[in-house]
């Protein structure tokens, strides 16, 4: 039978805030960067550029902590051990998050997000982050 897909709903991403460290994301995304995936790793990026940026108002950092915290737990949704769609319910929260904070996603921010990546992925294609934010 195949296992049914689910959105984490917003509350549900507010609750998981506790498990948000900044050691525990980076820790996460060392370990899982490549088997999570270019656009993942990236919404994580960008979210926590957002969550850091001087101009991003507390409410939204709250909302962005609660989906990198979703992120970081090890059980949720769908496991992330599973293979092809471990990652599938994290990209959906960093997604939803991501379009919930938008206007405080800076040019600035995309830049130093992509910047990040290539420094691990090495030089990759652009246009695969196409269309992730507005």
């Amino acid at each position: 039978m195949e296992q049914e897909k689910k959105m984490p709903d917003q509350a549900m991403i507010v609750s998981s805030q506790k498990h948000y460290s900044e050691d525990g994301l980076w820790e996460k995304v060392k370990s899982v960067a490549k088997k999570a995936g270019l656009k993942v790793i990236y919404l994580a990026l960008v979210l926590y550029y957002t969550a850091t940026a001087a101009t991003t108002p507390t409410d939204k950092k709250a909302i962005i902590y609660g989906a990198l915290g979703y992120f970081i737990l090890p059980l949720d949704l769908i496991p992330d051990t599973i293979p092809v769609v471990g990652f599938s319910d994290d990209f959906a929260a960093l997604l939803s998050c991501a379009a919930t904070v938008a206007s405080c996603v800076t040019p600035e921010i995309k830049t130093q997000a992509e910047s990040k990546l290539t420094d691990w992925f090495g030089n990759f294609d652009k246009s695969e982050l196409k269309g992730l934010l507005k």
